[in-house]
């Protein structure tokens, strides 16, 4: 097994009578950017805790290339770490910070000296080394935090909300930078967040935990375009749950209008039929462009730029979210228009009520 593999072996962990995470079972080959996603209180963070050796499982193991060092401290795993608050030492300088894990191992000072030059390179921080905590953006800060983190070439970088502190611009090229150097260094990484955009921009994979348990992995296009529970669905980017209802071979929808969906199915009384707002086309009145349409009414129009937000209120009160994109000369609907909504059979799933 490679030295970056990581492996939860249905690991649980109690606080009293409180189970916050309950039999993991996780295989992360070397490489590999893998995202634990979850609401607070998920136990995300307590399963990498686990990882990091901060907290120890009540049950199960931690193997780290194919070693199992459940038991081991946090100090012999010869992991890399960053933290959501940075942890940046304010009596050190740049260089002086992104060299403590290696002072502390007792490493030459020459190979010391190269190490931190190239990492701080690596991070675009070249030039700062002698400047301390108070002299940084929150952004430098950021990278002074994963220079610190990959300066000893870890197998394997764990990451516990790295950029919640950063606004959207400066996330979004942060998260560029992360990626190109884990795939660069060819490390594993296991990344934590609560936001959802992250988590699919990043990842190769992503687990969506709740109550403790593993509710669904996989490669994030698949995750997305096919959950396979409520909770998914609506936790993963915005989503439309439509109520429905088996009829004989038929599902119905509200008005009884008639559901085709080509994925997931529904044995008998009521479920949801899934689709992505996206995937919803808006068209003026009694236009149909694809199998299943329903008759509805614009009741909020949004426009955000790249796309409009469109609030549509059917029948029996069920109300749809559908976005546009706001691409030459596309009609721009308004409150009070009535309007057919329109979706594809394989754009939607049917779920269990």
């Amino acid at each position: 097994m490679s030295a970056g593999s990581v492996s939860f072996d249905t690991v649980t962990k109690r606080y009293g009578a409180e189970t916050v995470v309950n039999g993991v079972s996780i295989d992360i080959p070397q490489g590999e950017f893998f995202t634990l996603l979850g609401p607070s209180g998920s136990g995300k963070t307590t399963t990498l805790s686990m990882l990091a050796g901060f907290v120890v499982p009540d049950e199960g193991r931690v193997l780290i290339g194919g070693a199992d060092l459940t038991r081991v401290p946090p100090r012999g795993r010869g992991l890399g770490m960053v933290f959501q608050n940075y942890a940046i030492f304010p009596h050190l300088n740049v260089a002086e910070n992104v060299a403590f894990p290696l002072t502390v191992k007792g490493a030459p000072k020459a190979e010391i000296k190269a190490r931190v030059a190239d990492a701080l390179a690596m991070v675009k921080l070249d030039g700062f080394g002698e400047r301390y905590a108070r002299q940084l953006s929150g952004g430098q800060q950021q990278r002074v935090a994963l220079a610190r983190a990959i300066v000893g070439h870890p197998k394997v970088v764990l990451m516990d909300e790295p950029l919640g502190a950063l606004d959207k611009n400066l996330r979004y090229h942060m998260q560029v930078e992360i990626k190109e150097i884990q795939q660069r260094l060819g490390m594993t990484v296991i990344y934590v967040t609560h936001d959802q955009e992250e988590a699919l921009t990043m990842s190769d994979r992503i687990a969506i935990m709740n109550h403790g348990r593993i509710a669904q992995m996989g490669p994030p296009r698949e995750v997305y375009e096919n959950p396979e529970s409520s909770f998914v669905a609506s936790f993963l980017g915005e989503a439309n749950l439509l109520k429905v209802r088996r009829d004989g071979e038929a599902v119905r929808g509200p008005g009884g209008t008639t559901i085709v969906a080509a994925r997931g199915a529904l044995a008998a009384g009521d479920g949801l039929v899934f689709m992505r707002p996206e995937k919803v086309s808006v068209t003026a009145g009694d236009a149909v462009v694809a199998p299943n349409h329903l008759p509805g009414q614009i009741q909020h129009a949004s426009f955000l730029g790249n796309i409009v937000r469109y609030a549509v209120t059917a029948a029996e009160g069920a109300t749809l979210i559908c976005d546009q994109a706001n691409g030459p000369g596309t009609q721009i609907h308004r409150p009070g228009d009535q309007v057919t909504l329109s979706w594809r059979a394989e754009d939607s799933r049917l779920l269990a009520g």
